[in-house]
């Protein structure tokens, strides 16, 4: 039986819809060679704080629309890492598996790359094996507007403006540290802060079959 294969943007700490997407694929191919989309998940996340859902961006040298994703370099002149950390510890660090993941996230997002793409492929890849979901990544060789018979085009069905929770996932409720009413979608660190091992069943569980 042939694998199951998709393509699709990176996104920042990607939200439950991108993983539920992605997880119904063996293989999955990361857009290379698209150029930057501005207002997207390539550099924004959301997680849960004590009042109110935060929104996490990191700024860029350059953000014309017609700069490949692979070129982007990251502003490191504004002091957006050490402030994303603290938002995530000040969100997460009562949440019961802060402490069995945070110094894998730490070490991914204090990497120190200038690259805005490699960032994202870094803190994927640690994503990924927190999860414990196994899927083969790979990179696009150029870019094409229409995708080889066989893979599934999954580029640019999850932003801000629309979530995915309609096509990918459901809102299913799980226990998050703040507030009595449940947020959904949010990054996905906010899951495995939350319910740890349990992660990848919620995903399965929780994602909407073709």
């Amino acid at each position: 039986m042939p694998a199951k294969r998709c393509l699709i943007e990176l996104h920042y700490l990607p939200s439950l819809a991108w993983f539920a997407a992605v997880s119904g694929y063996d293989e999955v191919i990361i857009e290379k060679h698209e150029h930057y989309v501005k207002q997207t998940y390539r550099n924004r996340c959301y997680i849960r704080g004590a009042n109110r859902v935060e929104k996490l961006i990191i700024p860029l040298t350059s953000k014309s629309n017609h700069t490949r994703i692979a070129d982007l370099r990251i502003d490191y002149s504004q002091k957006w890492l050490n402030n994303h950390w603290r938002s995530i510890e000040s969100a997460y660090r009562n949440a019961p598996y802060f402490d069995h993941y945070a110094d894998d996230l730490s070490h991914a997002l204090f990497s120190g790359t200038s690259f805005l793409y490699e960032l994202n492929n870094r803190l994927l890849e640690v994503c990924l094996k927190l999860l414990n979901l196994k899927v083969t990544l790979k990179e696009s060789s150029q870019y094409e507007k229409t995708v080889q018979p066989g893979t599934h085009d999954l580029r640019n069905q999850i932003s801000p403006k629309h979530s995915g929770l309609e096509k990918f996932i459901k809102p299913v409720a799980y226990t998050q540290v703040f507030g009595n009413t449940f947020m959904p979608n949010l990054s996905i660190i906010d899951l495995l802060f939350c319910t740890g091992p349990e992660s990848l069943a919620y995903i399965k569980t929780a994602r909407i079959s073709e």
